[in-house]
């Protein structure tokens, strides 16, 4: 498949924006239960909820450059009971607005004690909201990722295992921004958003490698002759099909050679895996403030090249007739 870059960064910052919130709202309840140390509310949640929100909202904005008609946008989620897509379309703007309502409880300062759980944790509004959030927040990861997970005929993508990884791979860059959030404001918070951070990395990728494992093994079960529906034991393409391009030649192909492919597979698996957990291992002993930032830097240009590699691996059945020859 062509990897649509608008694509790309619709599904790494909606990612990244759903696993901050997710890192935020954990520290929070850990907080609220006194494993960790308390927060102040506007200078951490709330700022942290905005940060989440800008992540979300460019991701919403980059998915407007993939639409040949973006004024009709909201047509998109008209077929909600059989479209994952129109499902993402729904779902990613009800966790826009739950997590702005966090964001707008911790900077009102309206986190009065509503009632006590076990007689250990305190329940106010902020943590009902992000409650509500959380969950949201795992619906949209299923509904992103079975947009690609459930097409049949995409073999490279129909599996669990892309819902698998969609999920742990934001969840990982999400706190990794949540443990480089910390360290920008100076919180004694690194070492656990750091911690949890390596361990959804660690998660992910073993999804990762078994997925690249799997797609290893893929048999394709097309040829030319199911594509034409030509039953002959001799059939030899001599054109491509087309005396020029065309979207069939453009959309389906990414028209790069297996080398580059086979190097941004090193390349992300570097930067996602490796590096990062390195560079927050190495901010424990160092203490330092920037190797955090350095980590998710490093993590985000790695899920790009991931996310690419995710679309180009995938090999639609019509290539076999239009790329044999081009």
């Amino acid at each position: 498949m062509h990897p649509a870059f608008s694509v790309i960064f619709l599904t790494t910052l909606i990612g990244i924006g759903q696993g901050l919130f997710l890192a935020l709202y954990t520290g929070q309840v850990y907080s609220l239960a006194n494993l960790l140390p308390g927060q102040d509310s506007q200078g951490f949640y709330a700022l942290g909820g905005l940060v989440a929100l800008v992540f979300l909202v460019a991701g919403l904005f980059a998915s407007f450059f993939h639409l040949g008609h973006p004024e009709r946008a909201w047509r998109a989620a008209s077929q909600w009971r059989t479209s994952w897509l129109s499902r993402e379309v729904i779902v990613l703007p009800v966790f826009m607005l739950l997590v702005f309502l966090f964001a707008l409880v911790h900077y009102l300062g309206w986190t009065q004690p509503l009632f006590t759980v076990s007689d250990a944790l305190v329940v106010d509004l902020s943590l009902i909201i992000g409650f509500i959030a959380s969950i949201v927040a795992f619906a949209l990861y299923i509904c992103t990722a079975m947009i690609y997970a459930s097409l049949k005929f995409l073999k490279e993508w129909h599996s669990p295992l892309t819902v698998v990884n969609y999920t742990f791979l934001g969840l990982a860059s999400g706190f990794m921004l949540a443990a480089a959030f910390s360290a920008y404001k100076g919180i004694d918070l690194v070492a656990f958003f750091g911690t949890w951070a390596v361990i959804f990395t660690l998660t992910a990728a073993i999804g990762r490698v078994a997925s690249l494992m799997r797609n290893r093994q893929l048999r394709n079960q097309y040829d030319l002759s199911s594509a034409i529906g030509v039953r002959h034991p001799q059939l030899a393409q001599q054109t491509q099909g087309f005396l020029g391009g065309s979207f069939n030649t453009r959309e389906f192909f990414h028209h790069k050679s297996a080398g580059f492919v086979n190097n941004v597979r090193r390349l992300f698996l570097l930067l996602v895996f490796i590096v990062p957990v390195v560079l927050i291992a190495a901010s424990y002993f160092l203490q330092s403030e920037v190797l955090p930032m350095a980590a998710f830097a490093f993590q985000y240009l790695g899920l790009m090249a991931e996310r690419w590699y995710f679309f180009a691996e995938a090999k639609h059945p019509q290539n076999m007739y239009y790329q044999q020859i081009a």
